[in-house]
C-alpha cells in the first residue's frame, strides 16, 4: 500500500513533470511575404514563452540555396552606408549587418568579400563559427574546422554558434538579453539570416530550433552576427521594402542576391 508520504512525493513530482511539460517557447503569431521574384520569404513571427510570458519577435529571410546566394559586402572606409542604402544600391533581395569589428572600424575574424581575404581567421573563443558561401552552397562551419579555399566566395567569421548538429549549443549565456542578429542552415539546400528582438543567446539557441518557426525548414546549424546597437535587417517586399535599422553604422553587410 502506497504510504501518504510517497502519495505527497509522487504528487509533488508529477505537478513539476506537468509545469515543466508546459513550459517553453511557442509561437505566437506569424506573417509571411515574398520578394519580387519570389525566391525569398520574409517570415515576421513572435514566439512566447508560456512559462514567464515573455514575448520576442523575430524577422527572418529564408531561401533555397539553388535560387539565391549571400554576399558580403564590405565598408573599408567612411562614410559608410546603413543597411537599407547598401541592399538598394546592389538590388539585394535581403540583408542583415554582418561580423564584429573593433573600434577603429576593422573587422575581427575572417572576412571574405568577392573571393578576397579583407581579414584573416582568428583564434578566440567567441568566434567559434564561419558563415561562408561556394559557388553551390551556403554552410556555417565550426572555425576549427574550416578551410580556406578558392571556392569560397564569402565568410563571415563570427559567433557563438547557437545550433549544432540540429541541438542548442550548451553553455550558452542565459542572463544577458540583447538585440541579435544570426544565419541558420538546415543542409538541405535552405538557409536563412535574420534578427530578433531582445533575447539572451540561450533563449535564441532554443527558439531557432521551434517547428514551423521558418516554414518547413529545420535548422541543423545556427550561428550569432554581431547584435546590440548593430542590429539591422532589410528585406526587398513586393510593394515596398521592410527595414529594421541599425543604430551606428557597421563595417560589413550579408546580403541574399539571385544566383
Amino acid at each position: 500500500m502506497m504510504t501518504r508520504l510517497l502519495r505527497a512525493a509522487l504528487f509533488l513530482f508529477l505537478s513539476a513533470a506537468s509545469v515543466f511539460a508546459q513550459s517553453g517557447w511557442k509561437i505566437a503569431e506569424t506573417r509571411r511575404e515574398a520578394s519580387p521574384n519570389e525566391s525569398v520569404e520574409h517570415w515576421a513571427t513572435t514566439v512566447e514563452e508560456t512559462a514567464t510570458a515573455d514575448r520576442a519577435t523575430l524577422h527572418l529571410a529564408v531561401f533555397a540555396t539553388r535560387t539565391a546566394t549571400l554576399r558580403v559586402i564590405d565598408q573599408p572606409s567612411a562614410p559608410r552606408a546603413d543597411l537599407a542604402s547598401a541592399m538598394s544600391r546592389i538590388n539585394a533581395l535581403a540583408g542583415v549587418n554582418g561580423g564584429y569589428f573593433d573600434p577603429e572600424d576593422a573587422p575581427v575574424g575572417l572576412l571574405v568579400s568577392e573571393g578576397r581575404v579583407l581579414s584573416p581567421s582568428r583564434k578566440a573563443k567567441l568566434l567559434t563559427g564561419v558563415l561562408c558561401t561556394t559557388q553551390n552552397q551556403v554552410d556555417i562551419v565550426r572555425t576549427t574546422h574550416f578551410t580556406m579555399t578558392k571556392k569560397v566566395k564569402a565568410a563571415v567569421q563570427c559567433g557563438p554558434l547557437l545550433i549544432e548538429r540540429g541541438a542548442p549549443v550548451p553553455g550558452l549565456n542565459d542572463t544577458r538579453p540583447a538585440r541579435r542578429t544570426f544565419a541558420a542552415v538546415d543542409g538541405e539546400g535552405h538557409a536563412l539570416i535574420g534578427v530578433s528582438s531582445a533575447v539572451t543567446l540561450g533563449q535564441l539557441s532554443r527558439i531557432l530550433r521551434l517547428p514551423n518557426l521558418a516554414g518547413k525548414m529545420k535548422i541543423s546549424r545556427a550561428l550569432n552576427l554581431d547584435g546590440g546597437s548593430s542590429t539591422a535587417f532589410w528585406f526587398a517586399g513586393k510593394e515596398e521594402p521592410f527595414s529594421i535599422s541599425e543604430s551606428k553604422t557597421v563595417r560589413d553587410f550579408v546580403a541574399v542576391v539571385p544566383r
